[in-house]
């Protein structure tokens, strides 16, 4: 997950939570006001009547209309001893004018008289128009809810790319780089201290990267020649004392191995030195390349080898595949598969390549059934031993794909070992 998106996450959450606290600690607020306003008036309304009563003056109309109402009834002693003295209660009620039945917020009061006498004083007011007005609050309060949380997010999100565009910048910068190529200076100005620091330490990582880039190509240069050239020379010399006619047959047999194995390690050392320099990405001279007509001109170099075996070749294009990179590369790339595919086959099998314009599968017969999937591209791996591997090849083969961002897999079908490169995640190193 993004930065951007976890942060917008969290902050999400936790405004959501804060604010859901606030509308409903607001709501129930409104509502206890609009309850008290209710109840205030009733009881400034029940107060008018008993002053009124208990002074002998007229009393008001019981009823007015949807407005307040009430009912005065004397009541026995006892009744009274029993009730208290107010009493707050939601009923309904029915009102005379409308013919109908509605809920009322009613206020219930005893009092007593001069005399003595009690008296039972019931005051009422609708309430439909106090659930209109409750129903409007939380309406209003969820819509303020909604907008208040949108907008915030919005200014987060804004004020968070504002301040975090020079680490895009950066990160796109680094996403760019290429060690040992030639790249764009960087380009981030800032007034943030931290993303300041930021940038000092990157560009003195990449100059310690160019630093020891350099150095690596070095050594694998003079390695590769310190190596190469004592191994040809004892190669030269093996086969000189094998021409000598004094040997006996023992005496060559042993020479013979010796110059086997100084073969292999040629071979082996010639295959670690390649993959370091693709692993350095000491490959960057890159252009287009069409693999169909690649495959076809060094199809040609195995012909007669495959013809030696007995293998018979099965090439399918049903389109044509096209990939930036550099051709060096791509001819290791085919070569190995070619090679693995006439190492690890039988005699008289057959060789099946299919090219389409994302993908090229090799396909050979072998012995036993699927390989180990999950190991096959290690280095120095091997299934099964065959004479002239290093054990190296389809290791070159994945590290190259990795650096092109391609995709191999291995499968088994109808007999074959599949080995398939496409172009899933491929991305161009121009």
């Amino acid at each position: 997950m993004k930065l951007m998106y976890h942060i917008l996450l969290r902050i999400s959450l936790a405004l959501t939570f804060v604010l859901t606290v606030w509308a409903v600690f607001f709501y129930i607020t409104m509502v206890n006001e609009v309850n008290d306003e209710v109840d205030d008036s009733l009881e400034d309304y029940s107060e008018t009547i008993i002053v009124r009563a208990l002074a002998g003056e007229q009393l008001p109309s019981k009823t007015s209309g949807s407005n307040n109402q009430y009912y005065l009834t004397e009541v026995s002693r006892e009744y009274a001893e029993t009730r208290p003295d107010i009493e707050y209660a939601d009923s309904m009620v029915y009102i005379v004018e409308k013919k109908e039945t509605e809920p009322a917020r009613i206020l219930t009061t005893i009092f007593r008289d001069h005399q003595g006498g009690y008296h039972q004083l019931i005051v009422s007011t609708p309430t439909i128009e106090k659930e209109d007005l409750k129903q409007a609050i939380g309406v209003w309060v969820i819509i303020l809810y909604v907008v208040l949380l949108l907008f915030i997010i919005l200014i987060c999100t804004w004020v968070f790319y504002r301040n975090m565009r020079p680490l895009y910048v950066l990160l796109r910068w680094l996403d760019g780089y290429r060690t040992g190529g030639q790249n764009e200076p960087l380009r981030n100005n800032t007034r943030i201290t931290e993303f300041k620091k930021l940038n000092e330490a990157t560009l003195r990582y990449v100059e310690r990267t160019e630093r020891a880039f350099e150095q690596q190509k070095q050594f694998i240069g003079n390695a590769s020649h310190e190596m190469q050239t004592p191994l040809a020379i004892c190669l030269n010399r093996l086969e000189m004392l094998m021409e000598d006619e004094a040997l006996t047959e023992q005496e060559l047999g042993e020479l013979m191995k010796l110059h086997q194995t100084l073969e292999h390690i040629t071979k082996l050392n010639k295959s670690l030195l390649l993959l370091s320099k693709i692993d350095n990405g000491q490959f960057s001279d890159v252009k287009t390349l069409c693999f169909n007509e690649l495959l076809r001109r060094y199809l040609q170099d195995y012909k007669e080898v495959y013809d030696y075996r007995g293998i018979g070749v099965e090439v399918e294009e049903p389109g044509e595949l096209y990939l930036t990179m550099s051709e060096p590369l791509a001819v290791v790339l085919l070569t190995n598969l070619l090679k693995n595919a006439f190492v690890h086959n039988v005699d008289g099998g057959r060789i099946r390549i299919v090219i389409t314009p994302s993908s090229i599968t090799f396909g050979n017969t072998a012995e036993g059934g699927a390989l180990d999937a999950g190991h096959i591209f290690e280095r120095f791996y091997q299934g099964t031993k065959r004479e002239g591997s290093t054990g190296l090849g389809l290791a070159i083969v994945d590290s190259i794909c990795r650096l092109q961002h391609l995709s191999i897999h291995y499968y088994y079908k109808d007999g074959l070992h599949c080995f398939e490169v496409s172009t899933d995640g491929y991305k161009s190193n121009v």
